[in-house]
């Protein structure tokens, strides 16, 4: 006798349940909080090492696990841009309600989605992260996506592109190919956008990353309306977050965060 499991919850992997630490300041210092978005294919276990680094700081830290993700890649491919950037609005709100500073910090994927928050709310935004950020691509195969996505139900997989041995991200062995599409609808507008994203960014760009190219770091830094720090990881590759320059990347955040400047009382809840 069969039965129908189609309505029943996606089983979700043990490590990718999201983080969220409230802010624990010491006498008088203003309250600090930080929004780690995991990447595509990806999922929260990604961002957990920088996010207990900020969290031992008293710092507030929301790790969201994005619709899709953590899952299977077959879900994934049930969901879309809006969706995970629905997860990123309540996050930051979450941040915004208990937080004097904010920070939004995101990796590949998340870093794009960090960027559409920045631009969309740039007075509730203070800085903003990102590392290996995607917002465009020189590869040709993805003008077939909209096609493709009808016929094929994913790609060979991009996860665990990183150069410390024994270490994985525990992402999806396969690409989506419709959630992908869904992703690169998004950078178009994203990219026509940057210019709205006033707040101080730190760019964190690995030397040597297979899976995104130099061309968004071209785009972003020429496009952003803020000023712009950038930070080369040398030992790393795409998941620089779980790499050898995890350390760099920690310090150059918390010197990122204390260097902003109190907000301004007309920005204040």
């Amino acid at each position: 006798m069969s039965h129908d499991t189609s309505d029943l919850p996606v089983p979700v992997h043990p490590l990718a349940s999201p983080l969220s630490v409230p802010p624990r300041p010491a006498d008088g210092a203003r309250r600090v909080g930080v929004l780690l978005q995991h990447g595509f294919t990806g999922q929260p276990a990604s961002m957990r090492p920088w996010a207990d680094a900020l969290a031992e700081r008293g710092w507030a830290v929301e790790v969201p696990r994005l619709p899709g993700h953590g899952t299977t890649w077959q879900d994934c491919n049930t969901t879309t841009w809006e969706q995970w950037y629905a997860t990123v609005l309540e996050a930051h709100a979450r941040l915004r309600a208990s937080c004097d500073v904010v920070v939004a910090a995101g990796l590949s994927m998340g870093g794009a989605l960090v960027l559409r928050l920045a631009a969309d709310r740039p007075e509730e935004v203070d800085g903003v992260v990102v590392v290996n950020p995607a917002v465009a691509t020189t590869r040709k195969d993805v003008l077939a996506l909209p096609v493709l996505k009808h016929l094929v139900g994913s790609f060979p997989g991009i996860a665990d592109d990183i150069a410390k041995e024994g270490v994985t991200e525990h992402g999806y062995t396969r690409t989506p190919l419709r959630a992908a599409h869904s992703m690169m609808r998004a950078w178009g507008p994203l990219r026509r956008d940057l210019p709205r994203v006033t707040a101080p960014l730190l760019y964190l760009r690995s030397d040597v990353d297979h899976v995104v190219d130099a061309s968004s770091e071209a785009v972003i830094t020429a496009r952003v309306g803020g000023p712009v720090t950038r930070v080369a990881l040398p030992d790393s590759l795409h998941v620089a977050t779980l790499d050898h320059d995890l350390p760099l990347i920690v310090d150059e955040t918390i010197h990122f965060v204390e260097a902003l400047p109190d907000r301004a009382p007309d920005r204040l809840r």
